[in-house]
C-alpha cells in the first residue's frame, strides 16, 4: 500500500530540492549554444582564407578547434547540472554527428576530421564517467535526505519533514492543522516492562496511524509523524469544518485507545492532543508547531487525562506567566530588583516625601512594566520579597540622602500576603534598626481589599504596625469594598484617591463632587488625602479648592530613580 503522508511528503522535498537545482531555461540555452558552437565549427572548416584581428591574420579553419570546445563545454555542463535528462541528451548529440565524421574520413579520405572523431568519442567516455558518478553521489544524498526526514524507530515521518511540508501549504495558501499528541503514562511501560516493549508498542501505534491515514477513512487528508519519544504530530488537511476536522481527531482517538497486545501483555493508550491552525493562529510553521504544544501543554497541565484543546490566544497568557515568574526569580536570586521613587507635595508645591516602586528589567536592558510581573508575583507568591526587597533598598536611600532630624517621607507599598506573614512586623523592625530610619518617617501603603480576607486580623496588625510609629495610607479609595464603619474603625493616617477618580474629576461636575466627598469623609476621619495620578495644571487647581492635602502624579513629578531624587531634595533645601 502506498503511503499517502509519506509520498506527498516526498513530493514536496523533491519539488524544493528541485527549486535549487538549474532551471529549465539554463538547460535551453546550453542546447542552443552548442548548435551554435556546432554550426561555427563546420562553418570555419569549410571556409578558405583568414580573419585578420589587430594585424594578426588568423585562419577560418584553425578556430574549429574553439568552436569544437565550445561545444564539448556545454555537453559536459548539461550532465553536470541536469544529470540523466542531461547525459541522454549530450549524448543523443554528440552520436548524431558520428555518421558525418565517419563519411567525412574513410569515406571521402578527409583526414583531418579524424582528431574530431577521437575528440567526439573521448567526450562521450567523459560525459558517461561524470553521469555514473553522479548517480552515485545521487542515491548517497537521496539516502541522506531520508535519514534526515524519517523517525528511524517507526519509520514516520520526522518534525524536519513535517516543517518542509506546512511550508510547502502555506507558500500555496492551503489550510491545515498541525496537532501535537503526547502519550499519557508511556513512561510506565518503558520502566517496568522495558524499552524493547516500549519500542514496540510505539510502532505499533505509528502502524494504526499510518494504515489510518492511507485508508483515507477520516475523511481528510492526513499526515502522521513521530518527533521523538512518546511525541508524534498529525498535519490533517483538506477538511469543511470544524466538525469534520473534530470527527478526523476523534478517529486517530479511537484507534490510538484500541487495546494494544506486545508480548502477550495488553497495553490501553490514551493520550492527549493540542492542535493549531493555518491560517487562523498563524501563518508562520514554527509559530504554529509552538502554539499547538502550547494547546497540548495545557491539556497535560491539567492532568484530565485523554483531552483534545485547540489553541487560543489565553494560552500565551499563561506562557507568558511562567516566562514572568522566572525573570522574577532570576531578579530576586541575583538581587537585581530595583526601585524608582515618586515624588509627593503639598498644595503649596513642597515635597512632602517619596513613594518608592518597585521596577525590574528584562534580560536585554529593557523594562517590564509592574502591570505584568506585579500580578504575577502576588500570584505566585513572590510578592512579599518584592515588597522587603523595596523597602530595604529605599530606607537605605533616605538614610543617605537625609539626616536624622528631616521629616521626609517613605511610602511603601505592603501586599496582603506580605502583611499578612506572621514575622512582616520583624522584617519591618529590622531594616528600620538596619538603616537608622525613625520609624515615623515610613508610611505602609495597604489597600482596602485587605479587610475582605480578614478584618480582625488586619485590624491587628495595623495596630502593630502604628503601635511601632509607623504611619498607614489607605492605598486606591474608592475602588475597595470597605465600608464607611470599616474606614471608622481603620487606624489609618491617609486616603489614597485612585487616579481613576481624578481623571473623570473635570469631564463632570459629578465626579468631581464624588472626589470631594471622599476628601470630606477624610476630614472628618481626622486622615489626610492625597491624590494619585494628577496630570494637569487645571485638575491641581480644581483639588485645591475641594481641600486636597497632598498631590502625587506626573504633573509635578515622575518616578525617578534615586540619584534624580536626591537632587531634587538637594534643591529642596
Amino acid at each position: 500500500m502506498v503511503r499517502k503522508g509519506k509520498t506527498k511528503i516526498d513530493r514536496t522535498l523533491v519539488k524544493l530540492s528541485l527549486n535549487k537545482e538549474a532551471p529549465k531555461s539554463a538547460f535551453i540555452l546550453l542546447v542552443m549554444l552548442y548548435f551554435i558552437a556546432t554550426f561555427f565549427t563546420a562553418y570555419a572548416a569549410r571556409t578558405q582564407g583568414v580573419l585578420t584581428i589587430g594585424d594578426i591574420p588568423i585562419a577560418y579553419a584553425s578556430l574549429t578547434g574553439v568552436f569544437s570546445m565550445l561545444g564539448n563545454i556545454c555537453v559536459i555542463c548539461l550532465v553536470m547540472l541536469f544529470r540523466k535528462v542531461g547525459y541522454f541528451v549530450s549524448l543523443a548529440l554528440l552520436l548524431f554527428q558520428f555518421p558525418m565524421l565517419v563519411i567525412n574520413t574513410f569515406v571521402r579520405h578527409n583526414y583531418a576530421g579524424i582528431p574530431g572523431f577521437f575528440t567526439n568519442v573521448l567526450i562521450i567516455v567523459a560525459i558517461t564517467i561524470i553521469f555514473f558518478a553522479n548517480r552515485k553521489i545521487t542515491r548517497y544524498q537521496q539516502s541522506i535526505r531520508d535519514q534526515a526526514v524519517t523517525d528511524r524507530l517507526t519509520g514516520l515521518p520526522n518534525r524536519f519533514a513535517c516543517g518542509e511540508l506546512m511550508q510547502d501549504y502555506i507558500k500555496h495558501n492551503e489550510r491545515f492543522t498541525v496537532v501535537s499528541v503526547d502519550l499519557n503514562n508511556f513512561k510506565s511501560i518503558n520502566d517496568t516492562m522495558g524499552h524493547h516493549a516500549g519500542d514496540k508498542v510505539l510502532k505499533e501505534i505509528a502502524d494504526r496511524w499510518m494504515n489510518l491515514a492511507d485508508s483515507a477513512k477520516t475523511g481528510t487528508v492526513d499526515f502522521v509523524a513521530r518527533i521523538s519519544g512518546d511525541e508524534y504530530l498529525l498535519i490533517i488537511s483538506e477538511y469543511g469544518s470544524e466538525t469534520a476536522l473534530e470527527d478526523s481527531l476523534n478517529a486517530y482517538k479511537a484507534e490510538l485507545e484500541k487495546k494494544i497486545t506486545i508480548d502477550d501483555c495488553d497495553y490501553y493508550m490514551t493520550a492527549c492532543f493540542g492542535y493549531a491552525q493555518y491560517p487562523e493562529h498563524s501563518d508562520d510553521y514554527n509559530t504554529l508547531f509552538a502554539y499547538a504544544d502550547s494547546a497540548l501543554h495545557e491539556v497535560k497541565k491539567s492532568g484530565s487525562g485523554s483531552r483534545v484543546l485547540k489553541f487560543s490566544q489565553d494560552l500565551l497568557h499563561a506562557e507568558k506567566t511562567l516566562e514572568i515568574e522566572r525573570k522574577i526569580r532570576t531578579a530576586l536570586n541575583n538581587n537585581t530588583i530595583f526601585f524608582h521613587l515618586q515624588p509627593q507635595y503639598d498644595m503649596n508645591h513642597k515635597l512632602r516625601g517619596f513613594e518608592a516602586l518597585a521596577r525590574m528589567k528584562d534580560d536585554d536592558g529593557s523594562f517590564i512594566s509592574p502591570a505584568d510581573f506585579i500580578p504575577v508575583a502576588e500570584k505566585t507568591g513572590l510578592i512579599d520579597r518584592i515588597d522587603l526587597r523595596v523597602f530595604d533598598l529605599a530606607a537605605g536611600f533616605l538614610n543617605d540622602i537625609s539626616g536624622a532630624d528631616s521629616d521626609l517621607m517613605l511610602s511603601v507599598n505592603v501586599s496582603v500576603r506580605h502583611l499578612m506573614k506572621n514575622n512582616f512586623i520583624e522584617e519591618m523592625k529590622k531594616v528600620l534598626e538596619t538603616h537608622n530610619i525613625a520609624p515615623e518617617r515610613i508610611e505602609v501603603e495597604i489597600t482596602e481589599s485587605i479587610m475582605i480576607d480578614s478584618a480582625e486580623k488586619a485590624l491587628q496588625r495595623i495596630d502593630e504596625i502604628k503601635q511601632m510609629g509607623m504611619k498607614v495610607a489607605i492605598d486606591d479609595f474608592g475602588t475597595g469594598y470597605s465600608s464607611l464603619s470599616y474606614l471608622n474603625s481603620f487606624p489609618s493616617d491617609m486616603l489614597k484617591i485612585d487616579k481613576s477618580f481624578i481623571d473623570q474629576m473635570n469631564l463632570s461636575d459629578s465626579s468631581k463632587q464624588y472626589v470631594a466627598m471622599i476628601i470630606s469623609i477624610g476630614h472628618v476621619l481626622d486622615l489626610k488625602v492625597i491624590s494619585e495620578g494628577v496630570e494637569s495644571a487645571d485638575q491641581v487647581e480644581v483639588l485645591k479648592k475641594i481641600g486636597c492635602d497632598y498631590i502625587q502624579g506626573y504633573v509635578w513629578g515622575r518616578p525617578v530613580p534615586p540619584e534624580e531624587a536626591s537632587a531634587l531634595v538637594k534643591a529642596e533645601k
